[in-house]
């Protein structure tokens, strides 16, 4: 066994040794001891040099390459790609965190690199959504009113798309009307509104742990302080949820019921029912982020229909199902408070864009809506059924094994830390999710990673993970 110092000190040092090795490594760098494209010791060398384990030299490593400082190449070992700018200079460091961070994964996230397979993305596989014809549907947003076009829109959105919403949500047992509902930039500036209307400087909120990375980023850049709630396959941990609420008295939870991300798991309807006798009991309001709606039979359980909005934020969007580029979400929520957050978005954005929300008014109105939501979930079922029978082959631990979703929280055999395992296909061109990243606190080992159903029946995926175990078995 590899010893790092006294026992003290290893326990002190678990969740920042690899942070503080890869810090050393870039200030040599920095300071010239390397060179852009000198090779690094290997990992057994480093790691036989200075007493770290090996997969602590393996996660420094993955966190140089996620800073853009080091590169892996296949069979050679990493090498020196960039030197970092000074301290004063570098605007990558300090709040907005650095390594394998919430800015990082959006970055690879957003890449479009030729040829890679994407397990990491968050959305579904271009071929799914491809036959919604965007541009088919421009004359028509046109001729449904060419002059409003060219000036802001209302403070609360497009009308008629919020009247379409008002169907829709009835559909998944929320009974809502027009005027309690905003239209967003994405579901992602209806999170930053909630945010900026809640939380002060040091206020406390409750997050899925594991979670939605973004969510964190934007609660610590409003300086809030984030707690996690352990997510278990059907929901919060109800015991770990009540004695948070007990000891800090929070304000707000955001969580997801359905299709969670990272774990792909549903909130059953028992624990649902707990989960809002207990925001009742500690004055506790729930902010319910729906994403995947579209992927899920509309009986399933939803905070907000069982609330019905009393105790609830609920957040929806149409990037998942219609298309990322259209930036369309809402928020439901009280009349009262769907007016105050209309009049903080006017501050903030002056107005959601209508075009948008009018393309999607446009295809909502159109029959070929359910038929491209039926063909959505047919794929979905596909693909989340090939997904769990490969991960059996390798004899993986799927959080949710029952669960049907755009993501699969898995952990693969033999694998403690997932960034290993991410080091390992880097080379083969697969992007991995690994799971510290949706980790409240990203400095905890994860054995975990999520994986896309849609690009995990990629046969390049099957090919690249059996090659990635075996190199990490002989490792050991």
């Amino acid at each position: 066994m590899t010893v790092e110092g006294t026992p003290q000190t290893r326990r002190a040092r678990k969740g920042t040794l690899p942070v503080s090795v890869a810090d050393d490594i870039e200030r040599q760098i920095r300071d010239g001891a390397y060179q852009v494209g000198d090779k690094l010791p290997s990992l057994r060398e480093m790691a036989a040099l200075h007493k770290y384990a090996k997969n602590t030299v393996v996660t420094a490593f993955e966190l140089l390459v996620s800073r853009g400082l080091i590169e892996p190449r296949r069979g050679a070992g990493y090498f020196v790609v960039d030197k970092p700018p000074s301290k004063a200079a570098d605007d990558e460091a300090g709040s907005l965190g650095r390594a394998i961070d919430i800015v990082w994964l959006m970055r690879e996230q957003l890449k479009t690199e030729p040829g890679a397979v994407a397990v990491a993305d968050g959305f579904p596989p271009v071929e799914w959504l491809a036959d919604v014809r965007l541009d088919k549907y421009h004359q028509k947003v046109v001729r449904t009113g060419l002059g409003s076009l060219f000036r802001y829109g209302s403070r609360f959105g497009y009308a008629p798309l919020r009247e379409h919403l008002v169907r829709k949500l009835a559909d998944f047992g929320i009974g809502v009307a027009p005027r309690q509902i905003v239209l967003t930039h994405g579901a992602n500036e209806a999170m930053d509104i909630v945010i900026r209307y809640f939380v002060p400087p040091g206020g406390k909120v409750l997050v899925d742990d594991p979670g939605y990375y973004p969510l964190f980023g934007k609660l610590k850049m409003a300086s809030a302080e984030v707690l996690g709630v352990p997510r278990l396959h059907d929901g919060p941990d109800l015991d770990a949820l009540e004695q948070l609420l007990i000891t800090h008295r929070p304000r707000l939870f955001f969580t997801q019921s359905l299709a969670h991300n990272p774990t792909g798991s549903d909130l059953s309807a028992a624990k649902a029912f707990r989960v809002l006798q207990l925001a009742q009991k500690y004055d506790l309001l729930m902010v319910e982020n729906d994403p995947l709606a579209d992927f899920k039979p509309t009986s399933s359980p939803r905070l907000a229909s069982l609330d019905q909005l009393e105790r609830t934020i609920y957040i929806g969007s149409f990037s998942k199902s219609f298309s990322a580029a259209l930036r369309v979400g809402f928020i439901a929520c009280g009349a009262d408070l769907a007016s105050d957050l209309a009049d903080l978005k006017a501050l903030i954005h002056v107005s959601s864009s209508e075009y948008c929300e009018r393309t999607v008014d446009v295809m909502l109105s159109e029959g070929h809506y359910q038929r491209h939501l039926t063909r959505l979930r047919s794929r979905l079922g596909a693909a989340t059924e090939g997904a769990r029978a490969l991960f059996d082959s390798v004899g993986a631990t799927l959080f949710a094994p029952n669960a049907q979703s755009l993501y699969l929280w898995a952990s693969l055999p033999g694998v403690e830390d997932s960034m290993a395992l991410a080091t390992a296909l880097l080379p083969q061109n697969i992007r991995l999710a690994p799971g510290r990243i949706f980790n409240v606190d990203t400095a905890v080992v994860s054995p975990w990673s999520r994986y896309n159903v849609g690009a995990v029946m990629d046969p390049r995926f099957s090919q690249a993970l059996h090659a990635a175990l075996k190199q990490l078995d002989s490792g050991r």
